[in-house]
């Protein structure tokens, strides 16, 4: 697909968090990197930076040398400068996926970690695993893990570790991301509707993952989570191996006696008793299909202990962003109602008595609909109080189909919380620089970057 004369690759969309570390492990294997976007948000603004790529905004001009590829990211469109410029002057061009699938993992023992929640975190401490234990893996996390210095590294490994996305490719290619990643062991942490904008029920979600499941080769392995009636079905294969993992006694990989604490989780599985750094019935779930896949490619017990020991998290999993006035500022990427709901969950193990605001931006194509209009509220119940900032793009979605901001408003206050919906980043700041107190939590939900607002808010309550 790809030949070796390619030097120059040019990154449409650079600002997403899997192309901008893409680039940055493209350019490390010495090929020529630029890169366009009209927004880069924080982390990846500072990553790429850091890695000295250009980065410009998106105009015909920048093509105008004639890149040898230009890689088009999932979330350009028709009538994008750089996609009509690519396509009128017949430029070699590809997706995100197929340049990973034709350069990097093509002859690799690809594991795949998919699902609806988790896969980020999943794929950092399964990642983290073989490197602690001198495996030296090629992986792609979509985030950045703190024990790594990027999201992306191409090695010379026969490992290739990868977060599988089952949302669409391209607009030229409107398969699954994970139909591309030629699986050897394929992960499946949790199935849940999700993507509203390109999935049209949780059938359609469930009929992509069955495609993924028909890639494991006869000597791979199919890992799933044995809880999840969802999966139930796409789990009863016989092509290839398969495993399930949960917390019920009829999974193979079974965790139980778990221990609960406010910055670490313990959990036995029948042969050895594990510690996580990490909080949360969530967290246990996805080390249970790290220690699948992890024994299934021949590393011990201890071996993985060993790497649990010393995994530091994600960027924007609970991050602490910082503490100013004597309150706590946490920075999380949740915006699906299970893991908003399971977040809060953590962070009420971890802060006990102490109040827990929820800032919610609503953003992502499915929860600015109303296809979860209850759910959305209900997944704050363990925090204290809510504040919700204005749905983004409202006016883009059909009325019929939009989150109604006014009755979430109302169900959530309906249960006991205060709850307010203001318009942006900057009110949001004022109303809590108002309100929060000293000893009390502020997490912020978002999948963008929300105007800065953790910057903003820790500057203002150093004032206070």
């Amino acid at each position: 697909m790809f030949s070796s004369d390619i030097k120059t690759v040019h990154f449409t969309g650079i600002g997403g968090t899997a192309m901008a570390a893409a680039a940055a492990a493209v350019l490390d294997k010495g090929f020529q990197v630029t890169g366009s976007d009209q927004n880069v948000y924080e982390p990846m603004a500072s990553f790429l930076k850091s890695k000295n790529i250009p980065v410009s905004s998106f105009d015909e001009r920048n093509l105008a040398s004639r890149p040898d590829l230009v890689v088009i990211g999932n979330a350009i469109s028709r009538g994008n400068s750089e996609a009509e410029y690519a396509l009128d002057h017949k430029l070699r061009y590809c997706s995100l996926p197929a340049l990973l699938a034709e350069f990097f993992i093509r002859g690799k023992r690809s594991l795949v970690v998919s699902g609806t929640h988790g896969k980020t975190t999943t794929t950092s401490l399964l990642t983290w695993v073989f490197e602690h234990n001198g495996l030296n893996p090629s992986y792609l996390i979509g985030g950045i893990p703190n024990n790594f210095a990027q999201g992306a590294r191409f090695t010379d490994s026969e490992w290739f570790i990868i977060e599988g996305d089952e949302y669409d490719t391209a607009f030229f290619d409107k398969r699954s991301k994970f139909i591309h990643y030629q699986p050897e062991v394929a992960i499946i942490n949790n199935l849940e509707f999700d993507h509203a904008d390109i999935f049209e029920n949780l059938d359609a979600i469930k009929k992509t993952f069955s495609h993924f499941i028909r890639l494991v080769p006869r000597n791979g392995l199919l890992l799933g989570n044995g809880d999840d009636d969802n999966l139930t079905s796409l789990l009863n294969v016989t092509h290839c191996p398969v495993k399930r993992f949960g917390l019920g006694s009829a999974n193979a990989v079974q965790g139980f006696n778990l221990r609960f604490g406010p910055t670490a989780t313990e959990f036995e599985i029948p042969s050895f008793k594990f510690h996580l750094n990490l909080v949360g019935e969530l967290n246990v779930r996805n080390a249970l299909a790290v220690i699948g896949a992890a024994k299934h490619c021949g590393l011990s017990n201890k071996q993985i202990q060993s790497a649990f020991d010393t995994f530091k998290g994600i960027k924007r999993r609970m991050e602490v962003r910082g503490i100013a006035g004597g309150i706590t500022v946490i920075d999380d990427f949740g915006h699906h109602p299970t893991a908003i709901r399971e977040t809060l969950r953590a962070l009420r193990l971890r802060y006990g008595r102490e109040k827990i605001w929820a800032v919610f931006e609503p953003r992502s194509n499915t929860t600015r609909r109303n296809v979860f209009q209850d759910e959305l509220a209900a997944s704050f119940a363990d925090a204290s109080a809510v504040v919700v900032a204005a749905v983004a793009r409202l006016e883009q979605i059909a009325p019929e189909q939009r989150l109604s901001p006014e009755k979430l408003m109302q169900d959530i206050q309906a249960s006991g919380k205060a709850a307010a919906y203001l318009p942006d980043a900057n009110a949001i700041v004022a109303h809590l620089a108002k309100h929060a107190q000293g000893g009390e939590v502020i997490c912020i939900f978002s999948n963008g970057g929300f105007d800065g607002i953790h910057g903003k808010l820790l500057e203002r309550l150093n004032r206070l």
